[in-house]
């Protein structure tokens, strides 16, 4: 199936709107909490220094992640809270928001490694994306995650 038109942003926290602001949350909580059966503190205060990449069509939300900012030139930017609204699945969202979230980390911190923390069983999906598994598996919020990093563009070529 072919990817679907789609426009991307990326806005922090105060350039989203109340609406923008409420469709992303909601997605997110619909997602991760309700979907997976998921208790965790989704209002965890690092939106509110994050960049928040979205796929859009027409206005309507399809997908999202949250790009935070390295704390040092050395540290990673990372990536986190991916997550593809459930009306729209198979549609290969998922292979553009980490497209569009790579660029856009690669843009804004060249330098810098991109790091995640991935649902195990996304592993090879985070791999075609060249990131490499850093940790052993541990729990977080009840579900298997391992950590895996991607090395600067800069450093790939």
């Amino acid at each position: 199936m072919a990817t679907p038109a789609y426009m991307a942003d990326l806005k922090g926290l105060d350039e989203l709107s109340a609406r923008e602001l409420y469709d992303l949350l909601r997605m997110r909580v619909d997602v991760f909490v309700v979907e997976q059966n998921c208790s965790y503190a989704e209002l965890d205060g690092k939106d509110i220094d994050a960049l928040h990449l979205r796929l859009l069509d027409d206005g309507e939300l399809l997908g999202s992640t949250r790009l935070l900012k390295p704390y040092s030139a050395q540290d990673p930017v990372k990536i986190g809270r991916v997550v593809v609204s459930p009306t729209h699945r198979g549609k290969r969202l998922g292979d553009a928001l980490m497209t569009e979230s790579i660029a856009a980390c690669e843009r804004l911190y060249p330098e810098n490694p991109i790091a995640l923390s991935a649902q195990a069983h996304l592993r090879r999906f985070y791999e075609s994306f060249g990131f490499m598994k850093t940790s052993e598996e541990y729990l977080e919020d009840g579900i298997p995650h391992l950590d895996m990093v991607r090395q600067p563009a800069t450093q790939l070529a």
